[in-house]
């Protein structure tokens, strides 16, 4: 297996664990459980789930109202596409 392979399934799958944290994150909400901590949040979009929770944030409609996310899971997502295209070799 080559890096980009490499690089591209831990992508898919933070990406995946992105937008699936989010979803448990809503329905614990909902249901008044025990919350995922947001620093949690963060660090799985941080490391290459970015793009999967800023499209769980949407999707779930979750941590929509906080700017912190509002503004900064996008911001990792575009950062994380770029450096993906730039590994990849697109540009």
């Amino acid at each position: 297996m080559n890096g980009q392979t490499l690089l591209s399934a831990a992508l898919i799958i933070m990406n995946i664990a992105g937008f699936w944290i989010m979803g448990a994150d809503k329905r614990r909400a909902k249901m008044h459980q025990y919350r995922i901590r947001e620093r949690t949040l963060w660090l799985v979009a941080l490391f290459g789930g970015a793009v999967g929770s800023t499209a769980g944030m949407q999707f779930f409609r979750h941590k929509t109202k906080h700017i912190g996310f509002k503004m900064g899971f996008p911001i990792l997502a575009l950062i994380e596409v770029i450096l993906f295209l730039k590994i990849i070799g697109v540009f």
